[in-house]
């Protein structure tokens, strides 16, 4: 669904020029839910922008279900944002109109193209929970159930890929665990990507794989192992939280991605021993220069 290679992006204004991601590398199969996470100014917000269409890349390679993002022309970006793409902000008034009722928020998007379904906007409604109160004003509405809305709202156009930018961000813990569910249940029943931008950590245990970002570079991937074994680990610590493996990024020609703090834990700075086993590569720091020479 989403191809990254070497994806850069840079900001320029007339004494400036700041380098939000430079080199990303990221791959999204079909059906996956996953969540990227960084620091402010990671530049997981710019990647999140340019797969939605909304920021243009400045080089490198992007592709999203088939549609080249690097070489689109403006009258496909608009079908593009149309047809494969849905976007959840963390503020909601991007989403809404606050002077429509939950319903006509949903049918705007499908009014806008000519292609309104009442009965499908109504069930997207209902997939989130808000059945009785689809024709209530927004300002009926709490902050949770606005979120909803917006949800229905990203789906109305019957999206391929479903970006969240900190869906949960403005929300309490229990309503943030009803956003996850609907993401998941969207995620399974209708078999739509979605990806969503954090900085929360706890949402890494709801999703299948979180992806780390650090100074516009993927960095660290983390993947849910073996139900089995993620059960007997859970069990072995008390069974409060999910076991992930962790897994540094290589791309196409054999990089590797390793995270500074592991590098600087073991005294690696510029230059780095590198052996291999038979087995295994094992990274070490360099041995100083008199150690070699004898």
């Amino acid at each position: 669904m989403i191809q990254c290679e070497g994806l850069v992006k840079i900001f320029k204004s007339e004494d400036i020029e700041v380098v939000a991601l430079q080199g990303l590398n990221l791959s999204v199969e079909q059906g996956e839910m996953m969540a990227i996470i960084g620091n402010s100014g990671s530049g997981k917000s710019t990647l999140l922008n340019i797969l939605g269409g909304l920021d243009h890349p400045s080089a490198g390679q992007v592709s999203v279900g088939g549609w080249d993002l690097l070489k689109i022309q403006d009258d496909q970006l608009v079908e593009y944002k149309r047809n494969t793409v849905g976007f959840v902000w963390q503020n909601n008034a991007r989403n809404l109109l606050p002077y429509l009722t939950a319903l006509e928020n949903v049918e705007m998007p499908m009014l806008l193209t000519g292609k309104l379904d009442r009965a499908y906007a109504q069930e997207l409604l209902e997939r989130v929970g808000l059945k009785d109160r689809m024709h209530n004003k927004l300002h009926q509405l709490s902050g949770g159930e606005q979120q909803r809305v917006a949800i229905a709202i990203s789906l109305s156009n019957r999206p391929k890929l479903l970006l969240a930018d900190e869906p949960t961000g403005s929300v309490d813990t229990a309503t943030s665990d009803q956003i996850m569910q609907i993401f998941r249940q969207v995620n399974r029943e209708l078999g739509i990507t979605v990806v969503i931008v954090t900085h929360d950590l706890t949402l890494a245990g709801k999703v299948d794989r979180v992806v780390a970002i650090r100074d516009g570079l993927t960095s660290t991937e983390f993947v849910k192992r073996n139900p089995n074994l993620d059960l007997a680990a859970a069990e072995l610590a008390g069974g409060l939280q999910e076991v992930h493996e962790a897994f540094v990024v290589v791309d196409r020609v054999g990089r590797l991605q390793v995270p500074k703090e592991y590098l600087e834990s073991v005294g690696i700075s510029g230059r780095a021993s590198m052996e291999f086993d038979g087995e295994k590569i094992v990274i070490t720091a360099p041995k100083p220069l008199e150690e070699e020479q004898s």
